[in-house]
């Protein structure tokens, strides 16, 4: 359980500002299809952090111990530092061509997913816990705790939110999982 909560709330925050918050936003404000939206968010999530969670539980059986703790302490203290970078994105290209919002959500979603903090955090989390299934479950519930939202409010309350402050808090949930990785203070 503590997999899945773990998960779920570092994803949940280092989502806010993020590129994939910001392609909710722009997707809702564009097509104003919320439930096609945000089964899309759903479906690239999870397929996207299946495959990140595979990887890390690869990378923690075939690498040792100490690399691994040194590996994830310090990606960890990278996605604590890369989080108090706000993202952007481009509104070109965004068609919804023939196949609808639904597809074009998913796709969008799973290749902006590839290489971001969170899908590189997932990889960390399922490094560190052995529950493949309560990492991607977590760290699934935390894109869509942070991103319907964002499909629901659309531009409308974007301007005005406090997304530094929530970086900020992100950044450090994911600075204390670094450090308690590096220091050793629970297990790999």
């Amino acid at each position: 359980m503590e997999a899945f909560l773990v998960s779920t709330f570092a994803v949940s925050i280092g989502e806010i500002g993020d590129k994939t918050q910001l392609l909710a936003l722009l997707l809702a404000a564009r097509y104003r299809k919320p439930i096609p939206i945000i089964l899309g968010i759903l479906i690239a999530t999870l397929l996207n952090h299946t495959l990140a969670g595979l990887l890390g539980q690869w990378v923690a059986t075939h690498i040792s111990q100490d690399v691994l703790r040194w590996a994830l302490g310090l990606s960890f203290l990278a996605i604590a530092a890369w989080t108090l970078k706000p993202d952007e994105i481009e509104e070109d290209g965004l068609a919804e061509g023939r196949f609808g919002v639904f597809l074009l959500t998913t796709v969008s979603f799973f290749f902006a997913e590839i290489g971001d903090k969170t899908q590189l955090a997932t990889v960390a989390l399922a490094a560190k816990y052995t529950e493949l299934t309560w990492v991607v479950a977590g760290t699934t519930l935390g894109m869509l705790i942070a991103d319907v939202p964002a499909v629901f409010l659309g531009k409308v309350a974007s301007p005005n939110f406090p997304f530094h402050y929530v970086r900020w808090l992100a950044a450090l949930v994911f600075a204390v999982l670094g450090l308690i990785v590096l220091l050793h203070l629970g297990p790999i």
